[in-house]
């Protein structure tokens, strides 16, 4: 007799009832986290083409961006109104205001911003030149911050709170402190980037460890670095300049300021500076072993993550960087541009257009480097315009919108531009030698 136990038979009324549950996979658990990586790569992905697309699609929002400004300008003209008010018995009138409108506005904005051609001399037609680039010079340093975030996959429009407390932490070094020149230069500069490589690293470091969102997080920072210097400009002993109610700083000393790099005009040494940055941000991202890794984790962090890259380590030290990076154009500001004492006013809305910049600029640093000049050129130009022609300056703000606009919806402007998808040509060739083969 045998010990071996057979199995009874299941009655056959009872089948029915039996389940057979397989046993419990890692590739099957969980529908909840799959998803959200699936959202989250989708988005990441949405949000790289947006970022790094083709230059054709940024001078084609640009193009767009000016022709919308066009038609405000020719809208808010008198001269114009006059003439539409008999658009039908003389039309001709109307389409010659409109195009002496637009004309005389842009003439006056280049005239503002790179030559004045009324100038009696080299050295007055050269000044709106250097205005632009004195404009331009926060403006590169800052976009170099927001582009190396998002090369890395990452939307930091915490740049207003980091240039914040950067002008903070320079200023205080550079009206306090007694230093010869260069070294107390130097040294307030690296007090200014080391703050604002701080305060970003703190948006990081939540993102890294806690997967606080950095949209949220520097969001919140940026007011908690306003009103933080705000108390500090109020509070005699602090920031606030002796004997003054005013909430305002000392003047910078002569020993901390960044020299002017000509006589008799405002372009200083922060423009030498901000160039070797953008040198430096190329190396980085083309060139370097960090760059590679802050780029492998822009495309695809999980992909990274599998390679044994630190994905962690790669968020928290790009915020370093472009939290130093923004901490420079603060720097530039209180030691090279507004050297009389500052006000919280003193990013002067610079932390925001970083964002426009390195999006016009496609997170590359030379397109970087060309958005920030198109930039200043618009803010050095734009009140010229505005004084000359009596164009409200806020169109050269609704220009820099529209530009934002354009370039997070590329349907729009391959549609009117009829600029082919990436990649559709070279698969059509493809597809055609196939074909023939």
């Amino acid at each position: 007799m045998s010990d071996t136990h057979t199995p009874s038979p299941v009655p056959p009324g009872d089948r029915e009832r039996v389940t057979v549950e397989p046993a419990p996979s890692s590739a099957d658990s969980g529908p909840e986290p799959r998803r959200a990586a699936a959202e989250e790569n989708q988005w990441r992905e949405v949000f790289q083409r947006i970022v790094t697309g083709g230059w054709a699609i940024s001078l084609g929002a640009v193009v767009l961006a000016i022709l919308a400004g066009s038609v405000l300008i020719a809208f808010t003209d008198e001269a114009v109104q006059r003439a539409a008010g008999y658009f039908f018995s003389r039309p001709g009138d109307t389409f010659s205001a409109i195009g002496s409108a637009v004309g005389s506005a842009y003439a006056a904005l280049f005239r503002g911003a790179v030559w004045d051609f009324t100038a009696d001399d080299f050295g007055g037609a050269i000044r709106p030149l250097t205005a632009t680039l004195t404009r331009a010079t926060p403006l590169i340093a800052a976009g170099l911050g927001v582009a190396l975030t998002f090369r890395t996959g990452l939307f930091n429009i915490g740049g207003r709170g980091q240039m914040l407390v950067a002008a903070a932490a320079a200023g205080w070094v550079g009206f306090t402190w007694s230093m010869p020149w260069p070294l107390h230069m130097l040294v307030a500069l690296a007090a200014g980037m080391l703050a604002g490589a701080l305060w970003a690293g703190i948006a990081g470091a939540l993102k890294a460890f806690t997967g606080a969102h950095e949209v949220i997080s520097t969001i919140m920072l940026n007011y908690v670095a306003f009103y933080l210097l705000s108390y500090l400009l109020a509070t005699p002993g602090l920031l606030q300049a002796p004997g003054s109610s005013n909430p305002k700083t000392r003047p910078t000393l002569a020993s901390a300021q960044m020299p002017k790099l000509f006589e008799g005009y405002n372009v200083h040494l922060g423009l030498v500076l901000v160039l070797l940055a953008v040198a430096f941000t190329w190396w980085l991202l083309e060139r370097s072993k960090m760059g590679f890794e802050y780029r492998a984790v822009g495309i695809n962090p999980h992909a990274a993550r599998v390679a044994g890259i630190d994905v962690r380590r790669v968020t928290v030290s790009v915020m370093l960087v472009a939290g130093a990076l923004l901490g420079l154009a603060g720097a530039t500001q209180v030691q090279g541009t507004v050297v009389t004492g500052f006000s919280s006013d003193i990013d002067a809305g610079i932390g925001f257009d970083a964002i426009t910049v390195a999006l016009l600029g496609r997170s590359r640093p030379l397109g970087v480097l060309g958005a920030a000049l198109l930039f200043g050129a618009f803010k050095a130009g734009g009140s010229v315009m505005q004084a000359s022609e009596g164009v409200p300056i806020e169109i050269v703000v609704v220009v820099q919108s529209l530009i934002v606009l354009f370039i997070a919806a590329p349907p729009i402007v391959r549609a009117v531009f009829r600029i082919p998808e990436p990649g559709r040509r070279r698969a059509a060739r493809a597809e055609r030698k196939a074909v023939a083969a």
